[in-house]
């Protein structure tokens, strides 16, 4: 009776952790629900896998088994942003150390080690002391402003019809026969803006600078 409690308790600590790091600090920055399952499930499944190995004598033939359909799992989706690699390798993380820390008694460090986790993403979250600066991929067609000596009023065009406080650009390709030029601009953006989602193949995010507007490409 009394493993069976200690592996609950355990059990609900581990979870408890990564649904606060999940919906706590990473879901209010990002508002994307995608990878909430993604998450937990991989926290809870490694726990428990781990939990199980350390309680049971396995084969060396089982261990590598485990390791290979690991290595062999593929997300047969859109690629993975750095962002959430990072949250999934956290969350793949947590349970490792908590398993072992618990299994050896030392839940006061465990405690305290999974608030350090916490409260490192939380403020890295905010920005707090952070400056972000993000950028965008412009199809520009008023190319006699791309020259050096043109350069502030192109800052200027650019600010007047994208509405954002670029403060650089760097030219890019340039098109003769359409008139036109790629430029990449950089702006500061408020914490937690810069991070974009992924887009499919060849929905690049480009803004057309003709007299429509913004146009996605």
């Amino acid at each position: 009776m009394a493993d069976i409690t200690s592996f609950l308790l355990n059990l609900g600590f581990n979870l408890l952790v990564a649904v606060v790091l999940v919906r706590l600090v990473y879901y209010p920055a990002t508002r994307d629900k995608r990878y909430v399952f993604t998450f937990l499930a991989f926290n809870i499944t490694i726990y428990l896998v781990l939990v199980f190995m350390g309680r049971v004598v396995l084969g060396l033939g089982v261990g590598f088994g485990l390791f290979a359909i690991f290595s062999v799992l593929r997300y047969r989706t859109d690629p993975i942003p750095i962002r959430e690699m990072t949250y999934l390798f956290v969350t793949a993380a947590l349970p490792v150390m908590n398993s072992v820390a618990l299994s050896d008694g030392i839940q006061a460090d465990l405690v305290i080690a999974n608030g350090v986790v916490l409260l490192l993403l939380f403020v890295l979250e905010r920005g707090w002391g952070f400056r972000f600066e993000a950028s965008k991929k412009i199809v520009y067609e008023r190319i006699e402003l791309i020259t050096p000596a043109n350069r502030q009023l192109l800052l200027a065009d650019l600010k007047e019809r994208t509405g954002l406080p670029i403060k650089r650009v760097a030219i890019g390709q340039i098109n003769l026969l359409r008139d036109t030029a790629d430029i990449q601009v950089y702006y500061d953006s408020p914490a937690g803006d810069s991070w974009t989602l992924p887009q499919a193949d060849g929905d690049d995010d480009h803004d057309n600078g003709g007299p429509n507007g913004r146009r996605r490409g």
